[in-house]
C-alpha cells in the first residue's frame, strides 16, 4: 500500500478550503474560518519541508509540527460545529 503523505496531507487542506467554501460566512466564525485554512494547510507545507530536512533532528522537529498544526485543526473544527 502506497502512503504518499504529501500528496495526503496537500489533499487535506485542499478538503478543509471546500469544506469552508460550504459555510456561511459572519463575524462569529469569520475568525475561526481564518485560523482552520492556516492550520490545515500548513500540515502540507511542513510535511513537504520535513521531507527536505537537513538532519534526522530537523525531520523530527518538522513533522512535529505537522502533528501539532493537526490537532490545531482539530480543535477549529469543533469551534466552527459549535459556531
Amino acid at each position: 500500500m502506497n502512503y504518499d503523505l504529501e500528496e495526503r496531507t496537500a489533499k487535506f487542506g485542499e478538503n478543509i478550503i471546500d469544506f469552508i467554501r460550504t459555510i456561511e460566512k459572519n463575524e462569529i466564525n469569520r475568525p475561526l474560518l481564518s485560523q482552520i485554512i492556516r492550520s490545515a494547510t500548513s500540515v502540507g507545507a511542513n510535511y513537504m519541508e520535513a521531507n527536505q530536512a537537513s538532519s534526522k533532528k530537523d525531520f523530527k522537529n518538522k513533522i512535529k509540527i505537522c502533528q501539532k498544526e493537526a490537532n490545531e485543526t482539530k480543535h477549529w473544527l469543533r469551534m466552527i460545529a459549535r459556531a
